[in-house]
């Protein structure tokens, strides 16, 4: 069964620093893209970062460069989403997915096949 689990929840000031995980079972880590999406109240769910499968190529969404850096370890099936320099709007439920194609850069919510709980993150002002 595949599963991806994301953790490290938290409430940051303005400014500060959060690092979420994103743990994968049920499939091959080398043979996936992962992504980041997130989603704040009222909103559409966006992408925030992905990365593809062999080269480790990455992609940001325009509003996180510079800030947030993905990064995976495939030995302990897990993703990494570092973010700095975190504002309020980065509020919201953040949730990883995994492309089972992983070739290309994948930004759309369609893209991938399947999809983890999210894990809030809230932003103080």
């Amino acid at each position: 069964e595949v599963q991806l689990q994301a953790s490290g929840r938290g409430l940051v000031p303005a400014g500060g620093s959060l690092r979420l995980s994103c743990k994968v079972s049920g499939f091959t880590m080398d043979d996936y893209g992962i992504g980041w999406f997130r989603q704040a109240p009222g909103k559409e769910r966006e992408g925030v970062a992905c990365i593809m499968r062999d080269d480790g190529t990455t992609n940001y969404g325009d509003s996180v460069k510079g800030r947030f850096t993905i990064s995976r370890d495939n030995l302990k099936n897990t993703v990494y989403l570092q973010m700095n320099s975190l504002k309020p709007e980065d509020t919201g439920v953040y949730y990883c997915a995994g492309d089972s194609r992983g070739d290309k850069i994948a930004t759309h919510v369609l893209d991938y096949d399947y999809w983890g709980r999210g894990t809030q993150v809230t932003v103080s002002s």
